[in-house]
């Protein structure tokens, strides 16, 4: 959804009906994740993507049909790897596409509110119905004060929005299945939860060449990315425009006056034992997801001396991606980078960091081939 924001909301306030067709579930290999959006207008216009191409030409198809008031439908795409390539899809896999209209003052309201707090990165989730004991496409909005909306039972609403919070603060999005009254583990309803959790953080420590790489491609994966340095000629907005926040302060003293979470990440490219020390003896007592430090391995091999002097145990040590990166063979900052981002994605979902054109099974880690 942020993906085309913008374009969504140019609509809502221009009052320019539109059918949104969004992902809702995933079985086997596919180019998109839940909650993947296209959208279509009264024109024609289309905004985003939910195969990659694969789909997208029938998807258009039924969100005009949808936009016509047809209502709302999930639509099928998949199931076998010939039937696959048959509409399109030519990676296999299946995917669920939810597609309902926004056509009515009121329904363009309600979700220009809805991407007015997306937009400023407040945490929100959005429950959808999708089959079941009630009706299609019924919504219930969870907001930071409050709910709106109904899916059309008190104690259904009830239930899903406990189970929203609790997918919200994982930022998870996925299908969760109840009785027509909100009763657990039954499958009268299926109601598709997306949620909308502030970009995770990415903090760089270090205001070199190597962090202004890292900080661009940080902004490209959706982090909001922070950079920190003492030194006030080099932590400057000028050498890191791309940067949500440029801070001059000690590294250690900042982190540990910041907010850390589990889906932040951390990027040591100071490599200067007066300030790595400290800051890495802060930064694992954080729940970040990953912390990663630059240097050689002479370096390294200093810095676990140091920490360990410092009264840091072999545990907290082991979390330590360092040397930062994977083996690319990189030379460039930007290279450098690219090897860093590669190295948190493997660690976010589980990859081996090997060609895939080496390995068997399925891409996506988690999936079944």
């Amino acid at each position: 959804m942020r993906d085309i924001l913008p374009d969504l909301q140019a609509r809502c306030a221009a009052g320019t009906p539109f059918a949104l067709a969004t992902v809702v579930a995933v079985h086997g290999s596919a180019p998109r994740d839940p909650g993947a959006v296209l959208a279509v207008d009264a024109e024609g216009a289309v905004v985003g993507s939910v195969s990659g191409g694969c789909v997208e030409g029938d998807v258009y198809e039924v969100a005009r049909e949808v936009l016509a008031g047809a209502g709302p439908r999930v639509v099928t795409y998949g199931i076998s790897d010939d039937e696959a390539f048959g509409v399109g899809l030519t990676c296999g896999g299946t995917i669920e596409v939810l597609v309902r209209a926004y056509a009515s003052d009121g329904e363009l309201a309600d979700l220009a509110a809805l991407l007015d707090l997306i937009a400023a990165g407040l945490p929100v989730a959005e429950a959808t119905v999708l089959s079941g004991a009630a009706e299609t496409g019924a919504r219930l909005v969870l907001r930071p004060t409050g709910t709106s909306g109904s899916l059309g039972a008190e104690g259904l609403d009830a239930a899903v929005t406990d189970d929203a919070r609790g997918l919200l603060e994982q930022g998870l999005t996925g299908i969760q299945w109840y009785g027509a009254h909100g009763q657990r583990r039954m499958q009268e309803v299926s109601v598709f939860v997306r949620t909308y959790a502030p970009p995770p953080r990415m903090l760089v420590f270090g205001a070199i060449d190597h962090a202004a790489a890292t900080a661009r491609i940080g902004s490209f994966l959706g982090y909001r990315v922070t950079v920190c340095d003492a030194r006030p000629a080099f932590a400057t907005r000028e050498r890191f425009p791309t940067a949500d926040e440029v801070v001059r302060a000690w590294p250690h003293d900042y982190l540990e006056a910041t907010e850390v979470d589990a889906r932040t990440v951390i990027c040591v490219l100071t490599h200067d034992p007066k300030s790595d020390v400290p800051l890495l003896a802060a930064a694992l007592r954080t729940p970040a997801a990953y912390i990663g430090v630059m240097g050689s391995r002479r370096t390294h091999r200093d810095r676990l001396a140091r920490l360990r002097e410092a009264g840091v145990d072999e545990t907290h040590l082991a979390r330590l991606a360092s040397p930062v990166g994977l083996d690319l063979g990189a030379r460039t900052p930007e290279e450098t980078a690219v090897s860093i981002a590669a190295e948190i994605i493997q660690h976010r979902w589980g990859g081996t960091g090997r060609p895939l054109g080496r390995l068997t099974g399925a891409i996506h880690h988690g999936l079944t081939p």
